[in-house]
């Protein structure tokens, strides 16, 4: 396959994912131009980009989310690729098609692939016919009685999802007949008003479950391999709160099984770029099974980069303009654990709840095996406009019990002064005994970690905001 030249990219994203792209094209020697919202022309990664265009209004519906504004800001300056980063367009098959069509290389999976990752019921055939084990579940459905009837095949509890999108929305558990039907109509809806559709299926529920997933690397000539597992378990709504590779305390012989389920599925789609594929460990029955697939790069995309050693988005890119990979399965090699936090502009003891304001002081952490990425500096105003995450501090060691004790002690050297994050909660949890022993589990964080977390912050001792 010929080579897709690629000299000039254009980021259409925001916030930290922006500045790692940025920072991995100019490894690449590569110019970027940078697509920005009204919001975020003053922001690190417009002043770190060779270029900055303004393609619309704070709301991201009217910005990040507006193909044609996307498309001309590329267009216009004369670039050849789209980065799309996560989230956003990133996994919308039409705006990868209309790149093409515009002569631009998407720095993703090819369009096919995004539509069926998209799509979970297309993705859990494919896992299928990859002869990867996958949970319980109905066909779509197309009404309450027949959502009930296949909860009653499978056997309660089952976890109502949406059939295109992710990130926990459209997603409800139901513990019986009554909850599934009272929780049906609104899951629909849910899914409908996120994604624009609101189909949706029944799955059978794991309680007792650890969130694991295999990072996944493709190129355009047939070749796959996987860059190991990370856990990312410790959940709240659905949404990641803290990663590490690899993932602790499984069995060697379902670690390498698990492994090499993600590089088999990713064989069989013919990835072409990263991914993630996901899976869903039942700590009772000690088996997995897939869950889905995320057709790009991840957040938590930093733990895999510090055990492995590979640059993961200069993959990405490398990828695209048609480069074989380096290096091949057994070349890859993982030394060491790694442990990310996500900060995020939360107020945990609300629940969770997103604040907005100013921050009228940062500081980045640093230390032995520390990283970190964010956009924030003093001065930064957190909107409403956009997701949460502030910055992610990843701390890596020989051990796992040495990068949890790095990343505590990084945690406790961040200033970030006028807003509530979650820091001060992943430290508390990094000091459990659960995480010590890898007990963490997806509903952890409601059923002990919250109320933990509560009793510790006594009157003297207030979260920090």
């Amino acid at each position: 396959m010929a080579d897709h030249s690629v000299t000039r990219v254009l980021v259409a994203n925001r916030g930290e994912i922006a500045v790692r792209v940025i920072r991995a094209c100019r490894a690449l020697g590569l110019e970027t131009v940078l697509a920005v919202s009204e919001f975020d022309r003053g922001s690190m990664a417009a002043r770190l980009a060779d270029r900055t265009v303004c393609i619309g209004p704070a709301p991201a519906g009217q910005s990040y989310l507006h193909t044609p504004s996307v498309l001309q800001a590329a267009v216009g300056t004369g670039c050849d690729a789209v980065h799309p980063g996560y989230g956003f367009l990133s996994e919308n098959p039409e705006f990868a098609r209309e790149c093409e069509a515009e002569g631009l290389t998407f720095v993703g999976p090819r369009a096919e692939v995004v539509a069926e990752a998209g799509d979970k019921v297309r993705a859990r055939e494919a896992a299928e016919r990859a002869g990867i084990p996958v949970l319980a579940a109905s066909p779509v459905l197309d009404d309450v009685d027949e959502a009930v009837a296949a909860a009653h095949r499978i056997g309660f509890p089952v976890l109502i999802k949406a059939a295109a999108g992710g990130g926990g929305r459209g997603m409800v558990v139901a513990e019986d007949e009554r909850e599934l039907a009272a929780r049906f109509t609104s899951a629909s809806a849910e899914a409908a008003s996120a994604f624009g559709d609101g189909r949706v299926y029944v799955e059978r529920y794991v309680p007792r479950a650890r969130h694991i997933e295999v990072q996944v690397l493709g190129d355009r000539h047939g070749n796959v391999v996987h860059v190991g597992e990370r856990d990312c378990s410790l959940q709240r709504r659905h949404q990641k709160v803290l990663e590490e590779a690899p993932a602790p305390g499984l069995d060697e012989g379902i670690r390498r099984q698990i492994r090499e389920a993600g590089r088999s599925y990713a064989e069989m789609i013919g990835l072409d770029s990263a991914g993630t594929v996901e899976f869903v460990y039942d700590t009772e029955r000690e088996d997995f099974a897939f869950l889905e697939f995320n057709a790009r790069i991840q957040v938590e995309h930093p733990v895999s980069e510090m055990v492995s050693g590979i640059d993961l988005v200069q993959a990405q890119i490398r990828s695209a303009r048609g480069e074989p990979l380096p290096f091949t399965q057994e070349q890859i090699t993982f030394s060491g654990h790694a442990i990310e936090a996500r900060i995020t502009t939360e107020s945990v003891l609300d629940g969770f709840l997103p604040r907005t304001g100013t921050l009228s002081d940062w500081l980045s952490p640093g230390g032995a095996g520390v990283r970190v990425d964010t956009y924030a500096e003093p001065g930064l105003v957190v909107g409403p406009y956009y997701d949460s995450l502030l910055a992610k501090v990843i701390a890596h060691g020989d051990t796992r019990e040495q990068a949890a004790d790095r990343l505590r002690e990084a945690l406790g050297g961040l200033v970030a002064d006028g807003l509530s994050t979650t820091s001060d909660f992943i430290a508390y949890v990094l000091g459990t005994d659960d995480f010590a022993h890898g007990a963490i589990t997806t509903t952890w964080i409601d059923r002990t970690g919250l109320a933990g977390y509560r009793a510790s912050v006594t009157p003297d001792r207030k979260e920090a905001s």
